[in-house]
């Protein structure tokens, strides 16, 4: 793959639609677009327009008219790619999408690769590797925290955290390196206390951007909430109500559930992953166990659990508080880091003192009816508050991607070598290394070290068109 072609790609999502955007870039994108572009006005040519400008006219392959377009202009570096691009605005007929695009092929362009035009961006200096990975983060985004977390990076926030850490380590590495050439003449120029506080800090703001990463990826990726219980305690009915739709099978039946169903619901900005799953039970019903075990992975996998129980059995007296805390402490032993939150279903068959002694055997208990939507618009309010993602400030920096959450565990950990170094009073050319090691970390992040396989990496992972 050369980066010196002309490509040529569909930046619109494919298939048909109102209008169409093809995108050209390249050193030749101007003069392939010209050959193939009729103005509506003095037949003008698009080589002698300023640029971030907009021309309307006809695309045509000899005499034929394939279609009415508007060609929008960007010249020399001030274009996404930072190379010449051309924006046909066409209408959107997969088949005259089809013809200008093959059209443009054999007049010399190339057809692009998965994110191919940001790769461009990055290798010509636009954007850096975290701001680029945040455009796929941003066209990814299903919600308005994702979306704030993928505009934050790709203003550069993250990478001016970084890129100020990376410099002033930088400096004392130079200074450092400098000591090692004057080793016989036994000198410092770097200032050890100094350098001891920036070490200190820089091992602090790492710390703190790893611990982003727990809140950070929930956001991107959605809350997981396993509803678990008993079976027949409406976990199914739950799930419907909460989506709004009939998603899951209901029947008075115990054990219908055998296999986990999920969904997505956005709260308030924020993805939420919904998991159904088999009730919890003895049972010699080889299926009906095999739903259960997959109940035990969904809880180890979600953020958050919701535990029912049913008004029904508080009810006929066979629910005891006992037992349910007993189950609540035997999870919490499984699962130490879980967030178990209990729910009680169908609660419009209670009466208020039952209610009463339920609120003052059971801390921070939820009441519902499921199936009469009593109580569920209260829950997707509490949902949010129970996640615990706290307030995200639009100034905050917010790790959401795994690269780079490994390369910051990577970066701490020789920062922390250094520090052990300097309490030991080791030599320097020996902490000299742990510092190119953290640095070599922070650079991965942002592009300042790449290779062609990383390179390849992120960008597989970009839709075509961008």
């Amino acid at each position: 793959m050369s980066h010196q072609d002309t490509i040529v790609a569909l930046a619109t999502p494919s298939g048909a639609g109102a209008i169409a955007v093809i995108r050209i870039s390249g050193q030749n994108a101007i003069a392939i677009a010209e050959g193939c572009f009729r103005s509506v006005t003095n037949n003008k040519s698009l080589s002698n327009q300023k640029t971030h400008t907009i021309h309307l006219g006809h695309i045509v392959d000899g005499e034929k008219y394939v279609d009415e377009v508007l060609a929008s202009i960007f010249k020399g570096t001030n274009s996404y790619t930072g190379e010449p691009t051309i924006e046909i605005s066409c209408h959107g007929s997969i088949y005259i999408q089809q013809e200008i695009i093959q059209l443009l092929v054999r007049k010399g362009c190339r057809t692009a690769n998965a994110g191919e035009f940001t790769l461009r961006a990055f290798l010509n200096g636009k954007l850096d590797l975290a701001q680029a990975e945040a455009v796929a983060d941003l066209i990814a985004s299903d919600s308005e925290a994702s979306h704030q977390i993928a505009m934050q990076q790709m203003r550069g926030g993250f990478s001016n955290e970084l890129q100020n850490l990376r410099q002033e380590l930088l400096n004392f590495a130079s200074l450092i390196e400098l000591e090692l050439d004057f080793a016989e003449e036994d000198v410092e120029f770097a200032d050890r206390t100094q350098f001891i506080a920036l070490v200190s800090k820089i091992s602090e703001v790492l710390k703190k951007l790893i611990d982003s990463f727990a809140v950070g990826n929930v956001l991107k990726n959605g809350i997981p909430i396993a509803i678990v219980g008993e079976p027949n305690v409406g976990k199914s009915t739950l799930l419907n109500a909460l989506l709004n739709e009939e998603k899951a099978i209901v029947s008075d039946i115990a054990g219908t559930t055998r296999d986990a169903i999920e969904d997505q619901l956005n709260i308030n900005g924020i993805m939420f992953r919904f998991i159904d799953t088999a009730g919890i039970r003895e049972t010699k019903d080889v299926v009906e166990n095999i739903g259960i075990q997959k109940t035990y992975e969904n809880i180890e996998k979600a953020q958050l659990v919701l535990y029912l129980v049913s008004g029904v059995s508080i009810q006929d007296g066979s629910f005891k508080v006992d037992d349910l805390l007993k189950e609540i402490e035997r999870l919490h032993k499984k699962y130490p880091n879980k967030k178990i939150q209990v729910l009680v279903n169908k609660m419009d068959l209670l009466s208020e003192e039952e209610i009463s002694n339920l609120n003052t055997e059971i801390a921070d208990l939820i009441l519902i009816s499921a199936k009469k939507n009593i109580g569920v618009t209260e829950l997707k309010e509490e949902l949010t508050q129970l996640a615990n993602l706290g307030t995200i400030s639009n100034n905050q920096t917010i790790v959401s991607n795994s690269r780079h959450f490994e390369a910051l565990n990577n970066a701490l950990a020789a920062i922390r070598e250094v520090q052990k170094g300097i309490d030991h009073q080791i030599s320097s050319d020996l902490f000299a290394i742990d510092i190119r090691e953290a640095l070599h970390h922070l650079g991965l992040i942002s592009g300042e070290v790449t290779t062609e396989d990383l390179l390849g990496n992120i960008f597989a992972n970009f839709c075509i068109g961008k």
